[in-house]
């Protein structure tokens, strides 16, 4: 089975911090099925050669039959207490590793950056996650009731047929060997189908969160008929990949099951013919189909449950080929030890540019004095946000550096960076939690007083108290119970709330009407004191007050001063500035 090493290897160290209860699972099911499908028909092989010899009197025959008749009601019980055994063990065996599998997903996903999760959908990866975690738990159930099952069955009746009749021994092995080739061969090839139907899955998955996720878009565009076309477009092409695996998994169990009932004829003439040539026993030929006849029922499984564990392997490969991405942002194998303090930001002859190609800054550079409030504006796709990106390490640069007091951010960790940086984005997004929660988010055991004070300085507060539930109110998927305004209000609170030296903002007032905008510029002014700040803008009327503003155009500095000295001269500045106080839109 292709790649089948390399998935297993993101499973095994999970697997291996419970090996002995991984190993324990196998021991007590061999034992179990030992005792029910290996030794217990023996004892009825000898009970039947008992009954079947004429020659004896009953009278003499009935201590043989009965010591027979105790070692399977023996048996039996015994049995049944190492089935409920292993049962008890799997169930602890599973459910640990579940745990550790979703938190080993969970770390994985999230150890990619910004770009892997612009290139994303959000419903396709949880879909994939949790189809991988489903998988170890089939493919685990299978591995043992089904494969490890016939393996013990296959090596203890060809064990018991040799030493009591060699020559059905050998049929028995040649016929089990012809079989499982055929059955891997045939396995092997179903792979490719089953991978294609798990990707069409994740498409269906992705597509139907994605219109759920912008479902206001599609009401106030009259675009439901439309898009529910295309969402059958592409329900339709996963519906003939699945009938394709489908129908491949049917031929599979058709061919399997036609060998197995193929042997169970086979056997029976060969049995019957050796009996009546006075070869074997009454007993050994009741035992000799009773053997074949579970033989072939878990020849019958098996071929089922091949079928399922392809499909079980492609729902993990989707998730293992997200894995074995590499991400573009990592941290150093050595980290040096975080020393920001003052937040002196310098941006030295930097190139970037995307992954598609789209080049923004190149030999570009920038220093940011401590304490230092430096507004940036331009045209969209002048590099404001990029700048951002860049110093948050969403994304690297592709050469040059960005120093802070001193220190190439590449050389610490990424959460030693961001813990020294507070972050507001254009777009704030809220977790479905409640407010409290997400003012708290920034300042892990934040009291009551502290959460409840940023939210005055945000002048969130105000709506926050007329709630009905107030601070535990939940906001909702991605905050949608909040309006724009409120959301960046809240996530305004939250960057006040983390006492870091450097504040980015990046269009934190966007959403806010001009009173709300008027308040937060003077909660900004208590902020910003004795921090470095970055704040970028369209609306030029937030940035008045910056030490320094920058004009950024197509990924160059292209003008820089205050507010006064930029209008005098005449420039991109004061163009921007005449038509947003012209009243036009820029």
């Amino acid at each position: 089975m292709p790649n089948f090493k390399s998935t297993i290897s993101y499973i095994w160290p999970t697997v291996r911090n419970y090996k002995w209860q991984f190993y324990g699972i196998f021991f007590l099911h061999t034992i179990r099925m030992l005792l029910s499908n290996v030794i217990n028909p023996l004892f009825y092989k000898r009970i039947v050669d008992i009954i079947s010899d004429t020659g004896v009197s009953r009278a003499l025959l009935s201590d043989a039959l009965y010591r027979n008749l105790f070692f399977i009601a023996a048996l039996l019980p015994t049995a049944w207490f190492f089935g409920r055994l292993t049962q008890y063990v799997v169930a602890k065996f599973q459910s640990s590793v579940i745990k550790d599998l979703h938190n080993f997903a969970f770390k994985k996903i999230h150890g990619h950056s910004y770009t892997f999760f612009s290139d994303q959908f959000s419903g396709a990866l949880v879909n994939r996650a949790r189809k991988f975690v489903r998988a170890f738990e089939v493919m685990h159930d299978i591995l043992i009731d089904n494969f490890w099952t016939s393996a013990i069955l296959l090596v203890a009746i060809f064990i018991v047929f040799f030493l009591q009749a060699p020559l059905i021994a050998l049929i028995f092995l040649g016929m089990s060997v012809v079989y499982i080739f055929i059955i891997l061969l045939m396995s092997r090839k179903k792979v490719a189908y089953d991978l294609a139907e798990a990707a069409a899955d994740s498409r269906v998955t992705a597509y139907l969160a994605d219109t759920i996720t912008n479902s206001l878009s599609i009401k106030a565009s009259s675009a439901l008929d439309r898009e529910m076309q295309s969402f059958q477009g592409v329900t339709g092409k996963e519906a003939t990949l699945r009938l394709r695996a489908w129908n491949f998994g049917n031929k599979i169990n058709a061919i399997q099951s036609g060998l197995s009932m193929l042997a169970q004829i086979v056997v029976a003439f060969i049995t019957g013919y050796l009996w009546l040539t006075g070869k074997i026993s009454a007993g050994l030929f009741v035992l000799v189909q009773s053997y074949s006849v579970t033989i072939g029922q878990h020849f019958w499984d098996l071929g089922k449950a091949t079928t399922k564990f392809t499909k079980s392997f492609s729902d993990m490969r989707e998730m293992v080929d997200i894995f074995k991405q590499l991400p573009d942002v990592l941290d150093m194998d050595n980290p040096e030890k975080c020393a920001i303090k003052e937040g002196r930001i310098e941006i030295k002859n930097i190139d970037f540019c995307y992954l598609n190609g789209s080049s923004v800054f190149y030999q570009f550079s920038l220093t940011v004095n401590p304490g230092e409030k430096v507004g940036l504006v331009g045209r969209s796709g002048s590099g404001k946000t990029t700048i951002t990106k860049l110093l948050l390490r969403f994304v690297d640069i592709s050469s040059g550096a960005i120093l802070i007091d001193g220190q190439d951010i590449r050389h610490i960790t990424q959460n030693d960076l961001r813990k020294n940086i507070s972050y507001v984005s254009q777009e704030p997004v809220l977790f479905h939690r409640s407010i409290r929660d997400n003012i708290a988010y920034a300042l892990p055991g934040a009291s009551e007083v502290q959460i409840v004070d940023s939210a005055k300085k945000a002048h969130a507060h105000e709506f926050i108290s007329k709630l009905l539930k107030g601070y535990d109110t939940f906001v909702g998927e991605r905050g949608v119970k909040l309006s724009g305004g409120e959301r960046q209000r809240v996530a305004i609170a939250r960057a006040m709330l983390k006492d870091a030296p450097i504040l980015v903002l990046d269009e934190a007032t966007s959403s806010l009407d001009s009173v709300s905008e008027s308040y937060i510029q003077d909660a900004f002014g208590e902020l910003m004191k004795g921090k470095t700040a970055i704040v970028i803008a369209h609306r030029l009327s937030t940035i008045q007050r910056m030490d320094r503003i920058i004009v950024l155009d197509q990924g160059r500095i292209a003008e820089e001063g205050t507010h006064r000295e930029l209008l005098k001269k005449n420039g991109i500045y004061a163009d921007l500035w005449e038509h947003q106080t012209g009243g036009f839109l820029e």
